[in-house]
């Protein structure tokens, strides 16, 4: 497996008018994309992305700290080569319109997301 890149950092929230508030309001970040019917806002941060989301309870806030996605060339290898090490899944492997995830846990409970963004994907196509 090929980590290419740290593809976001993703923050679970409960309610997505009050997260925007803060991230927009407070922080000040502007809006980069908003996918999933507004369930998922991604701020661009440099050259990198920050993401909110309230996409189901396979993926809920908690004091375990934030996610990072980590970007693969080979998302279908990924996760095999995973299952092969007994790795432990979160949340099983799934497709959103712009990609494909799983989230996995390192020997500590740390939550990882595993991320392929779909070949057609092109920036602000996914709503």
């Amino acid at each position: 497996m090929k980590i290419k890149a740290i593809g976001f950092v993703a923050i679970p929230v409960t309610d997505i008018a009050r997260a925007r508030k803060f991230y927009e309001d407070v922080l000040g970040l502007e809006v980069a994309e908003e996918m999933m019917s507004g369930k998922w806002i991604e701020y661009a941060v440099g050259d990198d992305t920050l993401a909110i989301a309230n996409v189901g309870e396979h993926w809920t806030p908690s004091d375990q700290g934030t996610g990072a996605a980590l970007k693969v060339d080979d998302f279908d290898d990924a996760i095999a080569r995973l299952k092969e090490r007994d790795v432990r899944f979160a949340a099983e492997p799934f497709e959103t319109p712009c990609c494909h995830m799983a989230v996995i846990q390192d020997p500590n409970g740390n939550k990882l997301i595993i991320h392929k963004l779909k070949p057609e994907n092109k920036k602000g196509i996914c709503t």
